[in-house]
């Protein structure tokens, strides 16, 4: 009787620590790209109503500040430097980011059923059929960037990318993307595990890192998962894996392994209108109903700029102060993945806290435009 022989794990796109140290960099950017467009609707809902979307994209947000913790911790283990205050770690809203089934832009919009749709485009789970379609050639006509549907030039491609115009494209090969955001991680996954393989067998190991970088569970509080200190090969896929499981729903999940509801999930809840319970199938929640009021929002311009504010000074001033608390935000966030883990605590209750500065923003009319309100425009640079 014959064994066969296991199968050749999949060539890796990541071979060396240089290429492993981009993608996290652009899960970095990936896991932050969500935050300004669920700020914006957080706050866009009136006080004391729509108590459930509230709830709902709150804690999104945190365990967003958590899975940037998590590729921070990865990255710092493999000798790498988060840098959170790069010109182009902002998107310039609207930014298409093309890990996903479908071509979509994620716009800053108030809470409304098109923002919800944006919301479910960014985490739904879409595992690839094959290992030939978890990475796919980018269709430039579909993202309206380009007519023939030819990729644009390398100079162009550039330009894209450093103005956050796009997010999402393959690292070292930005004329591809990955089928989800899943699949992204994953391909960081094998890259660990490639890369973790060829150094052991020289008796060395990538997890270089200073462990006093990492970010560990007292320094973050979030009900959605503990921060995991990433030490090795194991906790970085750990790390990796509970980023997916949260997001999308890795394999099709609703509960995570924490027993967190998937973001996915979380968000159908609003467009279902009801709540997941255990035993549930997906697209098929059977909990207690929930309540959403569309109209209990203030109606916010999307996309807005400073320049949209010029007829109204006041307003343009509170905008320029958000953005540099913003700013200020990350720096203090970049500072806590480099040697200074004790400022994350603060720098998450900065984050609510710039409430006060939104609501300035987006409970105000716009001269000029009817029927809108300002809002925060997310320009750093």
């Amino acid at each position: 009787m014959s064994v066969s022989e296991p199968e050749p794990a999949p060539d890796p796109k990541i071979k060396t620590i240089e290429q492993l140290h981009e993608y996290l960099y652009k899960g970095l950017q990936l896991e932050h790209a969500t935050l300004p467009p669920y700020l914006t609707a957080l706050y866009s809902l009136h006080p004391g109503k729509n108590s459930d979307a509230w709830h709902v994209i709150r804690v999104v947000a945190v365990e967003e500040m958590l899975h940037l913790t998590l590729v921070a911790n990865v990255m710092n283990a493999v000798g790498g430097t988060p840098d959170l205050t790069r010109k182009d770690f902002v998107p310039n809203y609207p930014t298409y980011l093309p890990c996903g089934p479908d071509y979509f832009q994620v716009h800053l919009r108030p809470f409304s059923p098109e923002a919800l749709e944006t919301f479910l485009n960014i985490e739904r789970p879409a595992p690839a059929a094959s290992e030939e379609d978890r990475v796919v050639p980018v269709d430039w006509a579909a993202l309206g960037l380009t007519s023939s549907g030819a990729a644009p030039s390398q100079e162009k491609l550039t330009e894209l990318e450093e103005s956050g115009t796009i997010f999402g494209l393959v690292p070292g090969d930005p004329t591809m993307r990955f089928s989800s955001i899943g699949e992204f991680y994953e391909e960081i996954i094998r890259g660990i595990n490639h890369l973790e393989d060829q150094a052991r067998q020289a008796g060395r190991t990538i997890f270089t890192g200073n462990p006093d970088y990492q970010v560990t569970p007292e320094y973050f509080y979030s009900g959605g998962g503990d921060v995991i200190k990433v030490t090795s090969r194991d906790t970085a896929i750990a790390a990796l894996t509970l980023v997916a499981e949260q997001g999308e729903g890795l394999y099709g999940g609703i509960f995570d392994s924490h027993d967190e509801i998937a973001h996915y999930y979380r968000f159908q809840q609003l467009e279902k209108k009801k709540y997941y319970k255990k035993g549930d199938k997906p697209d098929k929640p059977s909990g207690p109903d929930l309540d959403v009021d569309w109209k209990a929002v203030y109606p916010v311009k999307p996309d807005i700029k400073l320049a949209d504010l010029t007829e109204d000074p006041e307003i343009l001033v509170a905008a320029k102060e958000f953005n540099q608390s913003y700013a200020t935000f990350l720096t203090s966030i970049n500072l806590a993945y480099n040697g200074q883990p004790d400022l994350l605590l603060k720098a998450v209750w900065e984050m609510f806290r710039m409430r006060d500065t939104m609501s300035r923003l987006i409970r105000n009319p716009l001269t000029g435009h009817p029927g809108s309100n300002a809002g925060p425009t997310f320009e750093l640079y």
